[in-house]
């Protein structure tokens, strides 16, 4: 079963649920995570302690995916165009490991101002009675 964390920025919460990449296993492995959000365009992205190289990398993304943007060392998510975007498509600067996306309506984060407080945690596994491992 998927692993999932819980995202919280400014005063908006959500679920998110990880894949089965690398890039998820690491960030997964240094939960909890603190930053101030950037916003760009419908995009929130901050500074994370993890540096790995593009997994698979993505030029374009789906509403609600969670990125991991390597030059910047970032954690990005999605709710929305960006700048770079061209029609209805979700374009980060440059491409993007996806390495899980959230659960629910991702368009909360319009609500986050730039340097908000963003706090990324472990959530429960299926199974794990509210115990983080």
């Amino acid at each position: 079963m998927a692993q999932q964390i819980k995202i919280t920025a400014g005063d908006v919460s959500a679920q998110a649920e990880l894949n089965e990449t690398e890039t998820a296993r690491a960030i997964w492995e240094a939960l909890p995570i603190e930053g101030r959000a950037d916003t760009w365009g419908d995009e929130i992205y901050f500074s994370i302690p993890v540096k790995l190289e593009t997994e698979k990398g993505q030029a374009t993304v789906e509403l609600g995916d969670l990125g991991y943007w390597a030059p910047g060392t970032a954690l990005c998510i999605f709710f929305g165009p960006t700048p770079m975007s061209r029609g209805d498509e979700i374009r980060p600067a440059s491409p993007v490991t996806v390495f899980g996306r959230v659960l629910g309506d991702p368009t909360v984060f319009k609500a986050v101002a730039d340097g908000a407080r963003v706090l990324v945690e472990r959530g429960n596994r299926p199974g794990d009675n509210d115990k983080a491992s």
